[in-house]
């Protein structure tokens, strides 16, 4: 009963009624061949060892002590996660202990500790006093400012996060992670200092001895009783931490049973109001996509398909001394571009980009990279955009030799690929960690970690792009259809529309049009915290993406070359890669409407953050557009005679 990796099949055995059943009644009571052997390999064999480390179920026996951990305080309105212990909240006796955190974990401002919450299996407890503190002023000051920055406090229990539960007005409950430090009215300031927590958990006498936790709800209050006999009364007024000089913080714990198995406890965490939102966004996509495909239909069916008729017709000379059209510019089509180092570069990025996406995406979507498994998705990404290296050199040898040959400066080019991108993330992000550092904030990734990234970097990342840029460069050279030309041919003059700027800005509407609906869920999953799921939508997303970008390339492209303008390399580039243009003034617009961020070095962090992210989406649009734009171009020019 792993989750989430055999949830699913889980499931299929559970509606089945196979779980656990022999082989021979599995095989005999299913119709379908496949589905036979699929439920017989599901319900019998994996029963033992199918499991991933931290995320198999755990059965508690009555009276078992069960480990409250305690996370970072977090708040999207600063953005900046801080210790649980920065507050003054009870400590448990002797050391507090760290619980061990993967690269994902610490790179996400993690910080998880012991409490001194006691809880035993099935065992309630009402108004145990925990402990009382003294406020003093600088403790005062502690506690407004999280609670005007509306800080949560953020439990763990058996490794599921504490929820708050809320009625939605037009449905059932929802929750939200964590619950509130307290709360501010009328300019007084409340601590939530008595929390019940509400334990749901299940039980199946018949699979397995004990108890299985499914579910964890906290109710936090805010009790301003003076001494321990009154602090759950329901007639106690507020704590009003200017009114009092000692708080004194108190819980209760009740058990509910659950008639949720355990597979199915992530699934109110999980709720999400927007399904309909994400099937207007890939109905909106898809019209996209039909309207980019017609025109590229009628590009190559009508358009071209005429041009190279007429082209390898045998020609009268009048006809031959006036060409016009794409075919004129085959003596400069191929040209080398300016800057075309960069580009080889700006490609092969993007192919390790595009690539790192595809491979997150495929073990996101058989639930390896569940919420359960904190800081799993960010590690992997991390993890993948390392050993990725191998396509960014490799694609970027094989650009370098179709600009400058044999001989072309392959080992610039990679050291390029190597340094100029990640370095440029790198640094990035060790600015905003110094500004991070001096917030004292959790976030601030500590040195060591910081070590690791380089270590990847130089120690994995650089040997795998020199390796692959050293493949790419021992392959053949691509075979163009045309040779270059010597001379440059001039260009006509262009209209102010036609002008590769203009109709590369205009081209990147389109692929942002197919993913902004998702990139809303994408920062909100990011800046609200809240948490993201639904990568099915994603990856169909994603291959929409890819699609339309390399549409929207070849059509800008084609217009171009009729125009006689044969310097299309950058425009195929751009053409898609100019959404992260809009990516960016996005992000500007959800900075403005849906975050309340005041701070500078809050703002700062959005900012740099959102940079990355906008560059990174450039190099993964524009490396699809200009691979499909050069193979196009390809393609046209060798169903040509040229002389």
């Amino acid at each position: 009963n792993s989750d989430p990796i055999v949830i699913y099949l889980l499931r299929e055995c559970t509606s089945s009624g196979f779980e656990g059943a022999p082989v021979e009644r599995v095989m005999t009571s299913t119709r379908s061949a496949p589905r036979r052997l699929w439920l017989a390999l599901c319900c019998v064999l994996p029963v033992q060892g199918f499991y991933l480390p931290g995320l198999a179920a755990r059965e508690y026996q009555a009276g078992e002590g069960i480990e409250l951990k305690v996370n970072k305080l977090t708040s999207v309105k600063t953005q900046l996660p801080y210790s649980y212990y920065s507050l003054p909240y009870c400590k448990p006796k002797g050391k507090i202990i760290d619980s061990p955190e993967n690269l994902g974990e610490t790179l996400m401002g993690d910080l998880i500790e012991s409490s001194p919450y006691e809880i035993n299996m099935t065992v309630p407890v009402n108004c145990k006093v925990l402990c009382e503190e003294t406020l003093d002023e600088a403790k005062r000051n502690q506690f407004r400012s999280m609670i005007e920055d509306e800080y949560l406090v953020n439990w763990i229990l058996d490794n599921l996060p504490a929820a708050t539960r809320y009625r939605n007005t037009s449905g059932p409950f929802l929750y939200t992670d964590g619950f509130l430090v307290g709360i501010m009215q009328n300019r007084h300031y409340y601590v939530h200092n008595h929390v019940t927590l509400d334990i749901q958990y299940h039980s199946n006498p018949d699979k397995y001895e004990g108890f299985r936790i499914v579910g964890f709800e906290v109710e936090p209050r805010s009790s301003g009783a003076k001494d321990a006999s009154q602090a759950c009364s329901p007639d106690v007024t507020a704590m009003d931490i200017d009114a009092q000089d000692t708080i004194i913080y108190t819980y209760d714990v009740k058990w509910t049973y659950s008639t949720t198995p355990w597979a199915y406890r992530w699934d109110a965490y999980l709720k999400m109001s927007g399904e309909k939102i994400h099937w207007f966004a890939i109905l909106n996509s898809l019209l996209i996509l039909i309207f980019l495909s017609g025109m590229v239909a009628m590009i190559l069916l009508r358009t071209l398909h005429r041009d190279i008729t007429a082209y390898n017709e045998v020609a009268t000379a009048e006809e031959a001394q006036e060409e016009t059209g794409w075919k004129l510019v085959h003596g400069d089509v191929f040209r080398r571009p300016y800057f075309s180092t960069l580009l080889a570069v700006s490609v092969g990025s993007g192919m390790q980009v595009l690539g790192m996406s595809i491979v997150t995406l495929f073990f996101a979507l058989f639930g390896l990279l569940s919420p359960a498994h904190r800081g799993g998705l960010l590690q992997s990404v991390m993890l993948l955009y390392t050993l990725m290296g191998i396509l960014a050199g490799y694609t970027a040898a094989r650009f370098c030799k179709v600009f400058e040959g044999d001989e072309g400066r392959w080992k610039f080019t990679t050291l390029l690929t190597a340094f100029l991108y990640p370095g440029m993330f790198f640094g990035i992000f060790f600015l905003l960690n110094l500004f991070i550092w001096g917030a004292h904030s959790t976030g601030a990734v500590p040195f060591t970690t910081m070590f690791a990234l380089l270590v990847l970097w130089f120690g994995v990342s650089v040997p795998l792009v020199f390796f692959g840029a050293y493949s790419g460069f021992r392959k053949p050279s691509i075979e163009l259809p045309v040779r270059v030309s010597q001379i440059p041919r001039a260009i006509p003059e262009q209209q102010w529309f036609s002008k590769p700027l203009f109709t590369s800005l205009v081209g990147g509407i389109l692929p942002f049009g197919a993913v902004f609906t998702e990139l809303f869920f994408i920062m909100s999953s990011i800046w609200l915290h809240q948490f993201y799921y639904l990568f099915g939508f994603l990856a169909l997303v994603l291959v929409i993406l890819m699609v339309t970008c390399a549409e929207i390339s070849i059509a800008l492209t084609y217009f171009q070359l009729t125009a006689e303008d044969y310097r299309w390399w950058w425009t195929s580039f751009f053409a898609s890669g100019s959404s992260a243009v809009y990516v960016f003034l996005y992000s500007i617009l959800y900075f403005s409407s849906r975050l309340s961020i005041d701070k500078m070095v809050s703002t700062l962090l959005y900012f740099g953050y959102m940079w990355i992210i906008s560059i990174l989406f450039m190099l993964l649009t524009g490396a699809i557009g200009t691979i499909s734009s050069f193979f196009f171009v390809r393609a046209i020019y060798g169903s040509i005679k040229v002389d």
